[in-house]
């Protein structure tokens, strides 16, 4: 079972082992606010609605370290989104060991990680350094080097111009403010920028505002970058089991 988990929404679906989904994709809203408790409860029931299965692949925003909850953005904040942190969602999460909670609450075996990172699983080649972005409520980042999944860097919260995070900077409310030709500029700005940083041999952009890329600026990236369905989402559910060291 593969479980994606965003801002606003989770969705699931059950997989055979070469990652095929053998089940309809299922979608509910994100509920507000959302204690550890209650997230566990939301996976249980979507997870209770599909075919059994034999382990389960959560992935979720934020810092997720050895199945643990080092910090994460949406779920600490009173109504989603944007909306104000709730200081007591934040101390409920942080060191929240989510994996642990959702093994025993599913009693299958378990594996947790930040959602672009089970997003890359489901699309890199496995061969040389490979960075994934997806673009979303905000930015998610994972780097892949010869198919091994790399610690994760909260790329989302640094500053890209003038003390604005790329969370902000690429985000979804600033898609809408743009508008898709602007916002598809500032992706290719986004892109520039961080080339020389990484110098990655494919560079992947997935995620569900991926699609919205215009043509032309996709064209101007470069042939190292390609565009990946935001499906991977689930479909590497399968794949994280062999890329990451849990």
């Amino acid at each position: 079972m593969a479980i994606d988990c965003g801002g606003g929404g989770i969705k699931a679906s059950v997989l055979d082992g070469a990652g095929t989904m053998r089940a309809q994709p299922l979608r509910v809203p994100t509920p507000y606010p959302l204690p550890p408790e209650l997230f566990v409860k939301t996976l249980l029931e979507l997870g209770a609605r599909l075919p059994p299965a034999d382990r389960v692949t959560v992935g979720m925003p934020g810092m997720i370290r050895h199945g643990v909850v080092i910090a994460t953005p949406h779920y600490v904040t009173r109504s989603g989104p944007r909306s104000r942190v709730d200081p007591a969602l934040l101390a409920q999460w942080s060191g929240y060991d989510v994996r642990n909670a959702l093994a025993v609450a599913f009693g299958l075996p378990t594996l947790v990680l930040n959602d672009a990172e089970v997003h890359g699983a489901g699309v890199v080649a496995g061969t040389g350094c490979e960075l994934v972005l997806t673009l979303g409520t905000g930015l998610g980042s994972a780097l892949f080097d010869g198919g091994v999944l790399a610690p994760h860097l909260e790329l989302s919260h640094a500053p890209v111009r003038w003390g604005t995070t790329y969370d902000t900077y690429v985000g979804e409310p600033e898609r809408r403010r743009l508008g898709d030709a602007f916002w598809s500029r500032r992706i290719r700005q986004v892109v520039d920028g961080l080339r020389p940083v990484f110098r990655w041999d494919r560079l992947y952009l997935g995620g569900g505002n991926s699609r919205l890329i215009r043509p032309e600026q996709l064209a101007r990236m470069g042939d190292d970058v390609v565009v990946v369905p935001n499906s991977a989402g689930i479909v590497g559910g399968v794949r994280a089991w062999d890329l990451a060291s849990v």
